[in-house]
């Protein structure tokens, strides 16, 4: 497999517990990945991974064509979660910081796109609005111009109107200069405007990835009356999830063709609809069985 970050069964256990289980998955370059999973399902952990912070207990882990950690670190940019930062130094002296530490630093960049946000560079940090230290963060990544950017929780304690403005200062970015995003997120709704792959994580392990329109274009809710046989419906992959009521029942399916059944009919799903049903933590097998249905 080749890819921008590649997994090879990528297992992290911390003593008893395991943060990610053997996980194998390619993430192609130039993409936007929507990183999408319950607290607790290994997201964090997984982009430590890539930035060499934390080591595989099994499997392997490249970025960029090289193993994670020292290696590749100067082509990756990390916004970890609630975007932390010297809140006693200034814009400014982050800044110059960056620049030191940091050999492509384009200082240039960073000065005028903090001055076209109306980011004073000589304000203290900790003075900063919530939406104002993201966007400080989140340029600091960028001018390290890197091939692989990781957004851990950026938007989770931003307003709309903040999340909005960071979401097209991302846009943006991504616009001039091509490279790979990795962002995790609870918000699917923001994600799904900007992100155009979508990778699930839960319990550890990846139970979803691919194109946000090939998602969505190949899953369909299906409704139709109980049943009393098991049925075959033409065109179905794979029940996803499934919910009940006295008189019908509604499946989320993974279809492999057109389905074509005289019973069920058929609706379109959000990529919402489709992350949600995946990140559900209830079997379906024993709710068909209870029912009497099934695929």
């Amino acid at each position: 497999m080749s890819g921008a970050m590649v997994a090879d069964g990528l297992t992290v256990r911390y003593g008893r517990t395991t943060a990610l289980d053997a996980c194998s998955f390619a993430i192609p370059e130039r993409t936007i990945v929507a990183l999408v999973g319950p607290n607790g399902a290994g997201k964090s952990t997984l982009l430590h991974c890539a930035t060499g912070l934390v080591r595989a207990s099994d499997g392997t882990i490249t970025v960029l064509g090289g193993p994670a950690g020292d290696p590749t670190l100067p082509q990756v940019g990390f916004v970890a979660q609630d975007a932390p930062l010297y809140l006693d130094f200034t814009a400014a002296e982050l800044l110059t910081m960056g620049a030191r530490l940091n050999r492509r630093f384009d200082l240039a960049f960073c000065r005028e796109r903090l001055a076209g946000l109306a980011i004073p560079l000589d304000r203290r940090v900790g003075r900063l609005s919530g939406g104002q230290r993201a966007q400080v963060a989140l340029c600091l990544a960028l001018a390290k111009r890197p091939g692989l950017l990781l957004l851990d929780e950026p938007l989770a304690a931003l307003d709309p109107l903040a999340r909005r403005e960071f979401l097209s200062a991302l846009m943006d970015a991504v616009a001039a200069e091509p490279m790979t995003v990795i962002m995790s997120s609870h918000l699917v709704t923001d994600l799904e405007r900007v992100c155009d792959h979508v990778m699930v994580l839960r319990a550890g392990r990846v139970s979803l990835l691919g194109r946000t329109d090939e998602l969505v274009e190949t899953h369909r809710m299906l409704i139709g009356p109980p049943q009393r046989r098991r049925p075959r419906i033409a065109g179905v992959e794979r029940i996803v999830s499934a919910s009940r009521a006295q008189r019908q029942i509604q499946l989320l399916v993974r279809t492999s063709g057109d389905v074509l059944h005289p019973e069920w009919d058929q609706h379109d799903v959000s990529l919402e609809d489709v992350v949600l049903a995946y990140l559900a933590e209830c079997p379906v097998e024993p709710l068909l069985e209870l029912e009497g249905a099934g695929a």
